[in-house]
């Protein structure tokens, strides 16, 4: 594995592989069809180990937004 180039006389920083969002609280909520922990769809979860670190990413991205929602749906009037 590759790293990021560093200052002259430091070592260069290690890529970290995109961490997985799992919180250990695994159950698909029937309504949307999504992790109530993580967020994520059975898809997304079933097929996180062979993506790319882009792909990832992705997810992640459209995660923050599925939270937001979320927050937004359990909010009362």
């Amino acid at each position: 594995m590759t790293g990021i180039p560093a200052a002259p006389g430091r070592r260069p920083l290690p890529i970290r592989p995109v961490a997985s969002p799992c919180t250990s609280v695994c159950k698909i909520d029937p309504a949307d069809g999504l992790c109530i922990g993580c967020h994520r769809t059975i898809e997304e979860i079933a097929s996180w180990g062979t993506m790319t670190d882009e792909q990832r990413r992705v997810v992640w991205a459209e995660l923050r937004v599925r939270r937001e929602a979320r927050r937004g749906s359990r909010q009362t009037p």
